[in-house]
C-alpha cells in the first residue's frame, strides 16, 4: 500500500512539474527573444538538479543497483529524447505557438509514440485492440479542436511590458503564428517525450532498479544538448536574442520543473509503475495543469476561452488514457524449466 501511494504521488509530480513547465518556459523564451538562450538555462538547472545532485548522494553511498553499459546506454538516449523534447516545445513557442495548445498537442500525441514505442519494444503489436484505436482517434480529433478553437492572443500585460522593455527592433505582430513550423516542432516534441518513458524504464531496469544512476545519465545528455550545443552555435545562427535576468530565471524554473518531473517519472518506476500505467496519468493530467497555469500566469479572461477548446482538451486526455490504458502490456516471461 505505501508503494502504491509512493507511486501515486511520483507521478503527480511529473504532471504537476510538466504541466507548468510550457508556461513558464513561455515567459522565459519572451524575455530573451531566443530559442537558444533558454534553452541554455534549462540545460543548466537540469545539470545541477540531475548530476550534481545525485553524484552527491550517490557518493554518501545506500543506493541500490550498480552502473552497467547497457543501462547508461539507455538511459543517456532518454535524456537525449527528453532534451530534443524541450528543444521542439522551445521552438514551437518561438515560431508564434501559444503553450495554451502547443503543450495538448504534445501530451495528447506523446502517448501514441509512448504505447507504439512499448510495443515495438516488447514485440507486442499483435495485442493492439479496437478501445487502443479508438483512443488514437480521439486523441487526434481532440488535437484538431484544440488547435482550430485556440484562445486568440490577448496580448498578456506580463508579456507585452516585457516585450516593450527588452525588444531590440521592431518584431512580427504578437499573433504572428507560422504554423507549419510549429506542428513540426511540436512533432518533434511529442515523438521525444512519447519515446521518453519506454526508454528510461529499460536503462532504470537495467541498472538494477537505480534510481539516481539514470538520472545522472538523463541530465548528462541534457547538459551535451543543452547547454553545450547551443553556447556553440549562440553565434553561427546569429542569434539576436539577450541574456536578461528575468529571463533567465524563468527558463531555470522551467528547466527545474522538467528535472522533477523526470525525478518524479524514476521514483514512479523505482515504486513498480510500468509505462503503460505511469504515462496515461502523467500525460493525462498535464494538459490540464498547463492550461489552468497558461490562464493564471497570462491574466486570461476566463471569456476567451471557447468551451471547444476545452472540450478538445478533455478529448485529447481521455484518448491519450484510452491509449495506454488499453495499449499492449508486453509478452509474459516465458516460464523457467524445472
Amino acid at each position: 500500500m505505501v508503494q502504491f501511494v509512493g507511486m501515486l504521488a511520483a507521478i503527480g509530480l511529473t504532471a504537476l512539474c510538466w504541466g507548468a513547465y510550457g508556461p513558464v518556459l513561455h515567459f522565459g523564451r519572451e524575455s530573451m527573444h531566443s530559442s537558444l538562450r533558454p534553452f541554455v538555462c534549462v540545460g543548466a538547472a537540469y545539470f545541477v538538479i540531475a548530476v550534481l545532485v545525485p553524484l552527491l548522494l550517490l557518493a554518501r553511498g545506500g543506493e541500490r543497483g550498480t552502473w552497467t553499459s547497457k543501462g547508461v546506454l539507455w538511459s543517456l538516449l532518454a535524456g537525449t529524447a527528453g532534451a530534443l523534447g524541450a528543444l521542439g516545445v522551445i521552438l514551437a513557442l518561438g515560431f508564434g505557438g501559444k503553450p495554451i495548445y502547443v503543450m495538448p498537442l504534445v501530451f495528447g500525441g506523446a502517448p501514441v509514440v509512448n504505447t507504439l514505442l512499448s510495443a515495438a519494444l516488447g514485440r507486442s503489436f499483435n495485442q493492439l485492440r479496437a478501445p487502443f484505436l479508438a483512443g488514437l482517434i480521439l486523441v487526434i480529433l481532440g488535437a484538431v479542436t484544440v488547435l482550430v478553437f485556440k484562445p486568440q492572443p490577448t496580448a498578456p500585460v506580463a508579456a507585452t511590458a516585457v516585450a516593450a522593455a527588452d525588444a531590440p527592433a521592431p518584431q512580427a505582430p504578437r499573433g504572428a503564428e507560422r504554423v507549419v513550423e510549429v506542428l513540426l516542432s511540436v512533432a518533434l516534441a511529442l515523438v521525444s517525450w512519447g519515446s521518453y518513458g519506454p526508454v528510461l524504464h529499460r536503462g532504470q531496469a537495467a541498472m538494477g532498479g537505480s534510481r539516481l544512476r539514470p538520472l545522472v545519465c538523463v541530465g548528462a545528455a541534457y547538459f551535451v544538448i543543452a547547454v553545450i550545443v547551443p553556447l556553440l552555435l549562440l553565434a553561427p545562427l546569429g542569434d539576436t536574442g539577450q541574456w536578461t535576468v528575468q529571463g533567465t530565471l524563468w527558463s531555470l524554473a522551467a528547466g527545474s520543473l522538467g528535472a522533477l518531473g523526470a525525478l518524479g517519472t524514476i521514483l514512479a518506476f523505482a515504486c513498480g509503475g510500468k509505462p503503460f500505467t505511469v504515462m496515461p496519468v502523467v500525460f493525462g493530467c498535464a494538459p490540464v495543469i498547463n492550461t489552468l497555469v497558461t490562464l493564471a500566469l497570462a491574466h486570461t479572461p476566463t471569456g476567451a476561452v471557447s468551451p471547444f477548446f476545452l472540450a478538445g482538451m478533455l478529448v485529447v486526455a481521455a484518448g491519450a488514457a484510452t491509449v495506454l490504458a488499453f495499449g499492449p502490456r508486453g509478452h509474459a516471461p516465458a516460464p523457467k524449466p524445472a
